[in-house]
């Protein structure tokens, strides 16, 4: 049994990796913003004693000195960071993206180097974002893998949304590999960056609505809700996808069971889709929401050419974890039946 500390225990890949670790007989220790949060995930693991699952409210990750306290607790050896907000619904993205981003990231990486000497590795949820020129994304020519990084800067915060999501990831993934590779900190733990694109897969945590459903699994609302009736919404830049039960045990595999897991980052991804084919898994699967989906004849969200679309090569992730991808057909029907039950 390993002693984990799982921030952001509430959100969509943490819910499942908390899922996984429980099941796998591991403690938990397990930070969310909030008392109401907190209630939930006690009531989910109702037979579940505080040795094995323990939930601390840290209300602000964005605040310096956030999880000081936590990182305390006696025996912690991985901690699993997955604290980060993923949505396009804010008015500053300064404030209200990249500060969480960042220093929530550096923070707890600066908390464990001076306060939880046990910790030997602390796995990082990034994102493809960190990984993917924009500008590139319709070039043949370019292949991302493991090594690649973004190009955005601090200064490009303010161009788009989009752009200001990527240098959140970027930024805040960079803070730690530095923080790490400089001697001056004295960090006794390595760290391991996950990687994913959209990833989709059924929701396992309580909903208070679908509106607060994870930014890659909003498409599949919409489809639900009938919003794509008339015309298929475009994939957009990315195309690759991966399941949220797949990012889950990557970062348990990488945190507690692949010792050379450490110094990596790990691009998790089972390949292509695109919302056209989405539409046509639902369509075979769930005859009940034939008044809601586009027809036959309704076209859109199709791939773009492969001479329209970039590369990807995630061979080293795939050998070192040893993960058989779950299938898109698999994924968005276990995502469609964990919608139902929230009214979509």
């Amino acid at each position: 049994m390993t002693k984990v500390l799982l921030t952001g225990g509430s959100g969509f890949i943490a819910a499942h990796v908390l899922e996984q670790l429980l099941a796998k007989g591991h403690s938990v220790i397990t930070t969310v913003r909030s008392e109401e949060k907190a209630e939930q995930i006690r009531k989910a693991y109702p037979s579940k004693s505080a040795d094995e699952l323990s939930v601390v409210i840290v209300p602000d990750i964005a605040k310096e000195g956030a999880f000081d306290e936590v990182v305390k607790t006696p025996g912690i050896e991985v901690v699993l960071h997955t604290a980060s907000p993923f949505h396009f619904k804010f008015s500053d993205p300064k404030t209200e993206l990249i500060d969480p981003a960042l220093i929530g990231t550096s923070s707890i990486i600066k908390a464990i180097a001076r306060s939880a000497p046990s910790v030997r590795r602390v796995v990082i949820t990034s994102s493809f974002a960190a990984i993917m020129d924009e500008t590139k994304g319709s070039d043949p020519n370019t292949t991302y893998t493991e090594a690649s990084w973004n190009p955005v800067t601090i200064d490009q915060i303010y161009d788009s949304p989009a752009t200001a999501y990527r240098a959140s990831k970027k930024l805040a993934e960079k803070s730690a590999w530095d923080f790490v590779a400089d001697p001056a900190n004295d960090a006794k733990f390595d760290v391991v960056t996950i990687n994913p694109p959209m990833v989709f897969g059924p929701v396992v945590h309580h909903l208070a609505g679908l509106q607060n459903i994870n930014t890659s699994n909003a498409r599949v609302v919409d489809l639900l809700q009938g919003k794509w009736k008339d015309e298929i919404a475009t994939t957009g830049q990315a195309i690759i996808w991966v399941d949220v039960r797949d990012v889950a045990a990557a970062h348990i595999r990488a945190g507690l069971e692949i010792p050379e897991a450490g110094g990596k980052r790990l691009f998790t991804t089972a390949g292509l889709f695109s919302n056209a084919e989405i539409v046509e898994i639902v369509r075979k699967n769930f005859p009940e929401y034939k008044d809601k989906l586009p027809g036959p004849e309704v076209k859109g969200g199709e791939l773009p050419a492969e001479s329209e679309r970039f590369k990807f090569d995630n061979s080293a992730t795939t050998e070192l974890l040893k993960i058989k991808w779950i299938s898109l057909e698999k994924s968005i029907v276990d995502a469609v039946n964990s919608l139902k039950a929230h009214g979509a």
